[in-house]
């Protein structure tokens, strides 16, 4: 039986916060933003994030499939910092999807891609046609820290979120062995294995950080493997914000029942 998703009138909605689809040259090429919207749907998420490698090429097409599907797509992208540690940033709309879009095209490395050894890189539109190849490795390092990324971020309207922190590669933790106390993040994630007790163990600043946990998907049996909750009234990039900063009665679950 599915979960109410109703408490004392804040609704519950299952969450997967970190997806690639086949722009990113490590995502399958099944990875569509019509078949991820449609599997998401099937498994029951109410959000889903759209966060390719470094770019932000398919947030809209994505979008698009949602209507009418009863799914939230939230607009982001999986950063690498140029100290090769991973974060997520969420962006409120068009206007600053696009933006930092143009900062990522000014500050990724003239790196050519290539397609036999790391995969495609291709943007399709509604009818599948290919509208844009990158020519550029989308996995590189960005040439801007954490810190300059972080600030880019806000500076949008945007959250920021380091990714898998429990993960010993492309993590900040991983990189640094620490997260800086000096950046300025909204949440931070965990991968599907990512213990938060353990975690807290060893660091623990983190201890009234709040916690988000994803799929990491890049192949469809993916997708919602490892979901989060948010406690939220509807599903609005400004409700996202409150839950990740539990302000207003919004909070991130990791386990039904439990808050992060």
């Amino acid at each position: 039986m599915p979960p109410d998703k109703t408490h004392n009138t804040v609704n519950l909605f299952k969450a997967d916060l970190h997806t690639h689809t086949l722009f990113s040259p490590c995502g399958d090429l099944e990875m569509t933003p019509d078949n991820i919207i449609d599997i998401a749907k099937q498994r029951g998420l109410d959000v889903i994030a759209i966060t390719d490698h470094n770019a932000t090429r398919h947030c809209r097409l994505a979008e698009h499939y949602s209507h009418n599907r009863d799914i939230f797509v939230l607009f982001g992208a999986e950063v690498t910092t140029k100290e090769e540690a991973h974060c997520l940033g969420y962006f409120p709309d068009y206007e600053s999807l696009d933006a930092f879009q143009a900062y990522l095209d000014e500050h990724l490395p003239d790196i050519p891609n290539d397609p036999d050894f790391f995969g495609d890189q291709v943007q399709i539109d509604e009818e599948m046609n290919i509208v844009y190849e990158e020519p550029r490795l989308l996995t590189s390092a960005i040439d801007q820290t954490v810190n300059q990324i972080a600030d880019k971020v806000h500076s949008l309207g945007g959250l920021f979120v380091p990714a898998h922190i429990d993960k010993q590669k492309n993590s900040l933790i991983g990189q640094l062995g620490f997260i800086p106390f000096d950046l300025e993040y909204d949440a931070v994630e965990l991968s599907d294995k990512g213990n938060k007790e353990e975690i807290l163990k060893v660091h623990k600043y983190l201890k009234n950080k709040t916690f988000t946990r994803s799929s990491d998907a890049h192949f469809p049996d993916r997708i919602a493997f490892s979901p989060c909750w948010l406690r939220m009234e509807t599903r609005s990039f400004d409700e996202f914000r409150m839950a990740l900063h539990h302000e207003n009665g919004r909070e991130v679950l990791l386990e039904l029942g439990v808050t992060s």
